[in-house]
């Protein structure tokens, strides 16, 4: 085992133990560097967000020249090449819409021009992958079709640049990993991606106000959608998971906490379609990062509902240490320094500040050092610089308190076929007219098909893997583009 395998290993050993919400040999350090990567590498916010090879670069420059336990391979994670390729209309790109050193923009739409009218919820609830490829993609995309409308050049070009775009990116993020663990010992810091059923009805489909609206007038039908949506976000984050179950899968919570939505809406709609989702995933062994932007506090409680250790918490404009007093006890925290520290304030405070959290929050463990949101590129060198030296000089525990996950043993959670109670997980999901990762099944094309020679068996394997890939395409350009 060469030096880089051992300093892997020994800082993959301390996160998983602290995602365990136990106590590793020092507080781990992950920090999620977006746009602070291309400032600190010397490139431009269009480099590293036009082109994936500079933003894996500059990752990696950052992992190596900073004694950090897990980075993301890659925060500036919306690529724009690709978004260009298939003409989504939601983006403005640095470089081309905006200035170079902007970051990437989401363009909200009006209410009158959202992607999804108010009149369509039973076409979304009786298939979701039918309605986003047959009324979604079209409407998100400058240059792909509507169904009733002749087809184009730029229309074929458009499906199949954006599919191999998509391709070759995931494709990288193996080689990313590799680098990262060749060139500097450092583990990758998430797998896998999920979003909340309302969350992507408020993001993508029907915008903020639109459904701030449809709460008013027609709340069955937003209940039903969102429970609709239920199997086929959990077949993405499922599917996208670190299949060593070492990494938590990314939840990126957006809207669903006060003051955006109504008293009420949370116990109504949010939590009942992502609360299932997680135990389904922890029960089938994969823990999940709630990414908690914005201020959940007044949620806390019902995210006590959840097994222990099943999440890892990202604390966010909460207060970290209240956060700490009320789920502290059962699930690991991460973040929580503030992120106007570290881009206006001075390296001692944020030492201060760091000391702190670590006497305070994590004297038993179960802490992960971090900002509390993203840092862009208005986070400071020398602060950040701070905030890890000041992790590595407090935040050492006593040797021998308590023995780290072993090599052998670094899973999180539970192994898959652990029995749990009747009333956990995803109990009777909602049942569409397309199952989810399908698009079109073998048996729908099989009817077309008026005698199979040979093995069917591999025909219809072969047939469901490709169809498998289309389904991954269209729903990952909802959650990841």
């Amino acid at each position: 085992m060469t030096a880089m395998d051992e300093l892997y290993d020994a800082r993959l050993r301390r996160y998983v133990t602290a995602m365990r919400n136990e106590k590793p040999d020092m507080v781990p350090i992950r920090p999620f560097v977006a746009e602070f990567t291309a400032k600190y590498a010397g490139y431009t916010n269009q480099e590293v967000t036009h082109d994936f090879n500079l933003a894996f670069a500059a990752a990696r420059k950052c992992a190596a020249d900073f004694d950090w336990d897990a980075v993301v391979g890659n925060m500036v994670y919306v690529w724009t090449g690709l978004t260009q390729a298939q003409g989504t209309k939601y983006y403005a790109i640095p470089g081309i819409d905006l200035s170079p050193d902007n970051g990437f923009q989401y363009l909200e739409p009006s209410e009158d021009n959202a992607f999804m009218k108010e009149d369509e919820y039973d076409e979304l609830i009786d298939d979701p992958t039918a309605f986003l490829y047959n009324k979604w993609l079209p409407r998100v995309s400058t240059e792909i079709c509507a169904m009733d409308e002749k087809t184009s050049y730029r229309n074929n070009l458009a499906l199949v640049k954006g599919a191999m775009a998509m391709w070759n990116y995931f494709m990288a993020f193996g080689g990313q990993g590799a680098a990262l663990r060749a060139e500097s010992g450092t583990p990758s810091a998430i797998a896998g991606i999920f979003k909340a059923p309302f969350d992507i009805i408020a993001d993508k489909l029907r915008g903020y106000i639109g459904l701030t609206m449809d709460m008013m007038t027609q709340p069955e039908k937003v209940l039903q959608a969102c429970e609709a949506l239920v199997p086929h976000l959990y077949h993405a984050a499922l599917t996208t998971a670190d299949p060593n179950g070492q990494l938590p899968i990314g939840y990126w919570m957006h809207r669903g906490c006060k003051p955006f939505i109504s008293e009420g809406t949370f116990e109504s709609h949010y939590w009942p379609t992502v609360k299932p989702i997680t135990e389904e995933l922890w029960k089938n062994g994969h823990q999940t990062l709630y990414y908690a932007e914005g201020n959940w506090t007044d949620h806390l409680q019902c995210f006590r509902e959840l097994p222990d250790q099943s999440i890892v918490y990202q604390v966010d404009r909460a207060d970290i240490f209240v956060t700490h007093r009320e789920i502290g006890d059962k699930f690991c925290l991460s973040g929580g320094i503030p992120n106007v520290m570290l881009s206006y304030g001075k390296p001692e405070e944020v030492r201060a500040y760091c000391k702190k959290v670590i006497e305070e929050v994590a004297q038993d463990g179960g802490y992960i050092m971090d900002a509390s949101a993203i840092m862009q590129d208005d986070t400071s060198v020398e602060n950040l610089k701070a905030m890890t030296e000041a992790t590595r000089e407090y935040g050492v525990y006593s040797s021998g308190v308590v023995e780290m996950a072993a090599d052998d043993d670094l899973k999180i959670a539970p192994e898959p076929g652990t029995e749990f109670g009747s009333d956990y997980g995803l109990i009777n999901p909602a049942k569409t007219k397309t199952a989810p990762g399908q698009c079109f099944s073998w048996a729908e094309k099989v009817k077309e098909i008026s005698e199979i020679k040979g093995d069917a068996d591999i025909a219809e394997r072969i047939w469901s893997e490709i169809d498998g890939l289309a389904n991954l395409y269209i729903w990952q350009c909802l959650l990841s583009f």
